[in-house]
C-alpha cells in the first residue's frame, strides 16, 4: 500500500462515521457522530476540509441530495466510502488493532492508563 493510502487519526474517524452512518452521512451527522462516539469537540469545518482532502484521494465520494421539503429548505451534500477508501479503512484499522495487542491501556482508578502505579 502507497504512503499516500494510510490515513491520520482525524481521516479515520470521519471514515468510520461514514460506515457506520450510511447513506445518512453528511456534515453535520459525522461530526455528531464523532462527538458522540469520542467526548471531543469537532468543528464542522475540521469535518469539511478532510472530507474534502478524502475526496481528493479518491476515497470517499459526495453526492448532493434535493432541498429539503421546507420553507427555505436546503440540499445537503451526503458522502460514501469508495472502494479504495474502504480498503484503506480496513488496512489502518487493522493495523491499529495489531499495535494495540499485548498492550495493557486499561484506565487505572486515578484516569489516564499506567497513572497511579
Amino acid at each position: 500500500m502507497s504512503k499516500g493510502r494510510h490515513l491520520a487519526e482525524f481521516e479515520m474517524y470521519i471514515m468510520l462515521a461514514l460506515a457506520r452512518l450510511g447513506d445518512e452521512a453528511y456534515g453535520v451527522s459525522i461530526r455528531q457522530e464523532i462527538e458522540e462516539r469520542t467526548g471531543r469537540p469537532v468543528s464542522i469545518g475540521a469535518v469539511y476540509a478532510t472530507l474534502g482532502r478524502l475526496e481528493e484521494k479518491g476515497m470517499v465520494s459526495h453526492r448532493v441530495s434535493e432541498p429539503l421539503p421546507v420553507q427555505g429548505g436546503r440540499s445537503r451534500k451526503y458522502f460514501d466510502l469508495t472502494p479504495p477508501g474502504r480498503a484503506a479503512l480496513q488496512h489502518s484499522t487493522e493495523m491499529l488493532v495489531r499495535m494495540m495487542r499485548g498492550v495493557d491501556l486499561a484506565p487505572s482508578p486515578q484516569g489516564s492508563p499506567g497513572e497511579g502505579s
